[in-house]
């Protein structure tokens, strides 16, 4: 599967069996065209490649469309 995404402002708490971490929520799409949500907690970069360039695309962030915006900050798992 591929996905098209898109980092947003939002930020939730996701409690798990372990303990709390806290994701960013990332807007996407499929090849065919199915709108999904990714709950990121890490994102790494092969240390081969541009780390300063990678961090500075990795900042930009867009506001939530509604429905991801109306997503609970506190989620349990």
């Amino acid at each position: 599967m591929k996905l098209k995404a898109e980092s947003t402002s939002k930020i939730v708490t996701l409690i798990t069996e372990t303990g709390a971490v806290e994701a960013r929520i990332w807007e996407a799409t499929t090849e065919g065209g199915v709108r999904c949500h990714l709950y990121v907690t890490l994102v790494a970069v092969a240390p081969e490649q541009d780390q300063n360039q990678f961090e500075l695309e990795l900042e930009q962030q867009r506001e939530p469309t509604a429905e991801v915006a109306a997503i609970p900050l506190r989620l349990i798992l």
